[in-house]
C-alpha cells in the first residue's frame, strides 16, 4: 500500500455550513414541556381491587408432536368473549399464536412468565402447576 491510498484518520476540518442552518422554526407547533413530563413521569398503575380467582399456569409437550404450549386452566366466573380477549392480548404480547380450547387459554411456546404478568394485570392469581394434567374437560 502506498502513501497516497491511506485515508486520513486526523478528523479533519469541520464542516463549512449546516444544512439546517437555513431553516426556520415559523409554523412548528412549539414543545410542550408539561405534556413530556407527564409522559414520563407517569403514575404507575394501581393493582385491581379485586382478586378473580387462582389460575394454573402448564407448560405441555404431549400430543403436540414436541412442541411446547402454555395452558392457562382453572378460569372461574368469567366467559368465553373475556377468555378469548386474554387469549388475543397474550399472544400480542408474546409475539406467537394461540387459541382458546376446552375453557382453556393455549398459547404456542413457553410463556409462562409472560402469561402471568398478563393474567396478574388482569386480577387473577397465576400458579405455576407442574405435572402434565394440563385443562381438565368438564
Amino acid at each position: 500500500m502506498q502513501a497516497k491510498d491511506r485515508i486520513p484518520t486526523e478528523g479533519g476540518a469541520p464542516l463549512a455550513q449546516n444544512p439546517f442552518g437555513g431553516l426556520s422554526g415559523a409554523g412548528l407547533p412549539s414543545a410542550a414541556p408539561e405534556r413530556r413530563a407527564e409522559a414520563v413521569a407517569a403514575p404507575p398503575k394501581p393493582p385491581p381491587s379485586r382478586n378473580r380467582g387462582r389460575v394454573d399456569i402448564t407448560r405441555q409437550t404431549a400430543g403436540r408432536g414436541g412442541k411446547t404450549v402454555t395452558v392457562a386452566s382453572g378460569f372461574v366466573g368469567i366467559g368465553q368473549p373475556e377468555k378469548e380477549q386474554l387469549a388475543k392480548k397474550i399472544q400480542k404480547a408474546c409475539g406467537t399464536g394461540g387459541t382458546v380450547k376446552d375453557g382453556c387459554i393455549e398459547i404456542q411456546g413457553d410463556k409462562r412468565e409472560h402469561m402471568a404478568r398478563i393474567l396478574s394485570e388482569a386480577g387473577f392469581r397465576p400458579v405455576f402447576a407442574g405435572g402434565g394434567f394440563g385443562c381438565a374437560k368438564t
